[in-house]
């Protein structure tokens, strides 16, 4: 199954876990997983990344449309879906609705309800009283699938070691 990864994956993994200067193993890893097939993101992540200028930017922009892929026809309209559900949905407070449909979030949900992939999230899902919007509340009502990256990391019998 292929996965989408969110920019949230991307930036703490940079800022904490594994930055490009001590641990490019990881970065190896989602690039042979982006040629496997297996892993990829959307543009609208790539955008939330060149937001920042670190060494993540300059790793994401030499990265083209095989990684960050462009959305389309099909991924619009199912954004168009998902921004009336969460707009007619009522527990939400209004800026936390505008907060989520400013962002790449339901562009990523869109694009992986519209083609079958997970999602690689760090957001939890929150419940029925909370007013905020995340990404796996929203994906389980559009059915689509999230997933922790550490676990997709150990699925993919991947191994970084120190040498």
């Amino acid at each position: 199954m292929p996965y989408l990864l969110d920019s949230n994956r991307f930036i703490e993994a940079h800022q904490r876990w594994y930055g490009l200067d001590f641990c490019p193993g990881f970065w190896t890893w989602l690039e042979q997983q982006n040629a496997n097939g297996q892993l990829f993101s959307i543009d609208r992540v790539r955008d939330e990344l060149f937001d920042i200028d670190d060494e993540l930017k300059a790793w994401a922009q030499l990265r083209g449309d095989g990684f960050f892929l462009p959305v389309d026809v099909a991924a619009q309209n199912r954004y168009a879906q998902i921004a009336t559900w969460v707009q007619s949905t009522s527990g939400f407070a209004q800026h936390h609705i505008a907060s989520f449909l400013s962002k790449a979030d339901p562009w990523l949900v869109a694009y992986a309800a519209a083609y079958g992939y997970t999602i690689i999230t760090g957001e939890k899902r929150v419940d029925a009283t909370s007013k905020k919007v995340k990404i796996p509340n929203v994906c389980e009502q559009f059915g689509v699938a999230c997933a922790d990256l550490v676990d997709v990391i150990r699925q993919s019998g991947a191994r970084l070691e120190l040498r």
